[in-house]
């Protein structure tokens, strides 16, 4: 789903609703980012993440781009949520229930 350079950035959040594939860009110091890491803890949910300020600045880069050649967002805002095939930009919470509940969970 994603290119080896972010597989390896990820980390991993342990959940038993693992249905779907989620991967969110955040940044660590980011109010918003913590509330959707909490709104996915919450509901068990799999996920991956990456606190985009805490990586290499060239790999950022390579992120960024990665993210607005693949996804065409309007803007680059965190978090950058995706989940399978599709995305959130910024912290969303009715955006989220409506993808779980794509995923028939």
């Amino acid at each position: 789903m994603f290119p080896e350079f972010i597989e390896k950035l990820t980390q991993s959040v342990v959940g038993e609703n693992d249905s779907q594939e989620w991967t969110i860009f955040t940044l660590s110091t980011c109010q918003w980012c913590h509330k959707c890491k909490r709104w996915l803890n919450e509901r068990n949910v799999k996920y991956r993440y990456v606190d985009v300020d805490k990586i290499d600045p060239s790999e950022k880069s390579k992120v960024l781009t990665f993210l607005r050649e693949t996804y065409k967002p309007e803007r680059i805002s965190y978090p950058f949520v995706v989940c399978d095939d599709e995305f959130v930009v910024g912290y969303n919470p009715n955006k989220y229930e409506e993808l779980i509940n794509h995923g028939g969970n």
